[in-house]
Parts: C-alpha cells; structure tokens; sequence
C-alpha cells in the first residue's frame, strides 16, 4: 500500500480547498492511503464548500490512524483570514509541513505533496526559509539539489533557484554546476526511468553569449561543463533561451536546464500555469507540489482549479513506484 501526506499549505489561500478536491478524486483507490496535515477547523471550513466523497477520522500528531483510507492530523486550531498574509498562517503552514516531513523521514509516508505557502507570512512567523525546496533540503541535510518541474509539454530544471539575478553569474562555478546536471540526468533515469535521457541546457547571457561577445560564462563555464561532463552524450547547447523557446524547441527534449528562476519558469507556467508540477530531485525523501502559488484573492470562493494538486499526487505516485526496488 501507498501512503502520502499532502499538506495545507496557507490557510488563507486555497490549499485545503485543492487538497479536498484532490482526495475526492483519489480516496477510491484500495492501495492508497492518504493523509492531510492541516488545522481541524480549517479543515472543517474547507469541506463545507468542498463535500467530502469519503469516509476519514481524525487524530492528533502521534496518534495512531484507524483503517480508514483518509486521516485528518489535526494540528492545533488557528484563526482564518481568508485572503490575508498573517503569521498565525505560516506558523500553521511551516507546522504542517514539519509534521508531512517526519512522517516521510520516518517512512510513515511513502511521499508529501505540499499545497502552496506564503514565503512572506512564513517570514511573519520567524521561519527565514526561501521556500519548500531549501526548507525541505536543509532538513535532509542535502548540499546538492535541484528543483524541477513537470508537465506532459515540458519538463525543467533549475541551476539556481531563489536567488536575485545580480547574483546568478557568480554562483555558477564549473564544480556547481557540474553537481546540477549529473543530479538531473541521474533523477531523470532513476525517479522517471528515462534510460537515455536528452538534456537541453541553457546559456545564461543574450545570444549564449555571442562567443564571448555578451558574456564570458558560456566560454569559460558551461560549455567546458556540458563538453567533460560523465553525461556529456545525454547534453545539448548551450541554446539562446530567445530562440530556443520561440522555435519551441523543447518539444525535442526530455528536460530544459535553465541557469536562474524566471529564464525557464516563464515558459513553463505560460505552458502550464494550472496542471504544471513542482519537484525536488535530490532529497532522501519524495516531495511534490503544484506550481502556482496561494491564489488568495479566490480563497474561499470553490472556484480553485486542483488540476495542478492532482498532478502533484500522480508524479509523486509515478516516482514513488519507479524508486521501490523491483521484486523478483
């Protein structure tokens, strides 16, 4: 059996509402197990729009589940300002995601699906993490990790992930660099059993450079990079991101590798902006997450779209049954 824990995300927003929505899609399935880590009464507010299709109980964190295929872990009831970014939410949001993280560390959960948060009401309430993937790293101890993102038209990956543009060129070494890309090859063929995957990279200046005309770190970086790399037959470019996305050239590729956020995360929401998916390659444990954010201006109204959830839930399946040693 399966087990997976989806978190709240920001209360104020629409995370209960889409993880509600994804468990009515998903309950049915014998082999699932489903958990959702979320304050009682947000809860109760969330299912008085959204009806439960399913059966559930409820406990505290440490308590012991029953047989029902859905558990609500109710941690500790905080106030609602819908559409507002409060403290009180990102404590709420952090502590869901604290308890999700333990039950996957603990193998209580095979993966956590993470709804949307507010990095400013996370900040409010004292925890000074960029986000889900350097939270999520740091607890694992991981020093290498990447952040992809998935769809059926185009997958992605990020060198660098939340960091201002000023900063970018200087932290693109040869050494961090070469550490991203065998950790995407090596996630493509182990968590999506991609045998012989292709690789587009990026370059980070206009034109790639323009052979040093624009910009020097295509010349001394990434092209020594792509050229002694153990992969070096699964990688491609460094292709001027302009040209590359306007011949839609993605479309040839298994994963496009971008050097910062927005180079590649513009084309991909364009593509995807309400069934694209939020992955962490690199960690012990399994963790996805739509790729939008709070929605705060619809919370509440049932007019949240779970397409992205539901993806989250299906690649977190896929990569939980392609990690599981095959029995012979």
């Amino acid at each position: 059996m399966n087990k997976f824990i989806f978190t709240c995300g920001d209360i104020n927003g629409i995370g209960p509402e889409i993880v509600l929505k994804t468990i009515n899609r998903i309950h049915q399935n014998p082999e699932t197990r489903i958990y959702f880590a979320c304050p009682l009464n947000v809860f109760e507010d969330a299912a008085s729009f959204v009806k439960p299709q399913f059966s559930f109980d409820v406990i505290k964190p440490g308590k012991t589940a029953s047989d029902k295929s859905v558990t609500i872990i109710d941690i500790g009831k905080t106030k609602i300002h819908r559409g507002e970014i409060t403290k009180r939410s990102g404590r709420a949001a952090f502590n869901a995601i604290k308890l999700a993280f333990d039950y996957t560390i603990q193998r209580k959960a095979d993966a956590m699906i993470t709804a949307p948060i507010s990095k400013t009401a996370l900040h409010k309430a004292g925890y000074n993490f960029p986000g889900h993937t350097e939270m999520l790293a740091g607890w694992c101890r991981a020093t290498n990790f990447v952040m992809m993102f998935l769809s059926k038209e185009m997958n992605a990956a990020l060198v660098t992930i939340h960091e201002p543009v000023k900063k970018v060129s200087s932290l693109i070494t040869k050494k961090y660099l070469a550490d991203k890309i065998d950790l995407i090859i090596y996630s493509l063929q182990k968590d999506f059993r991609i045998e012989n995957p292709s690789a587009a990279v990026l370059g980070l200046n206009p034109h790639a450079g323009e052979q040093g005309i624009i910009g020097r770190e295509e010349e001394k970086v990434i092209i020594p990079v792509l050229k002694k790399s153990q992969y070096s037959k699964y990688l491609h470019g460094p292709f001027s991101p302009d040209a590359f996305f306007g011949n839609m050239m993605y479309k040839k590729y298994d994963v496009v590798i971008g050097m910062y956020h927005d180079q590649v995360l513009i084309p991909f929401k364009l593509l995807n902006f309400s069934s694209g998916v939020n992955y962490t390659a690199g960690l012990p444990i399994i963790r996805t997450s739509p790729d939008h954010g709070t929605a705060f201006d619809i919370a509440g109204k049932n007019s949240a779209d779970d397409s992205s959830m539901y993806e989250a839930f299906l690649y977190a399946e896929e990569i939980v049954k392609n990690r599981r040693p095959l029995i012979l």
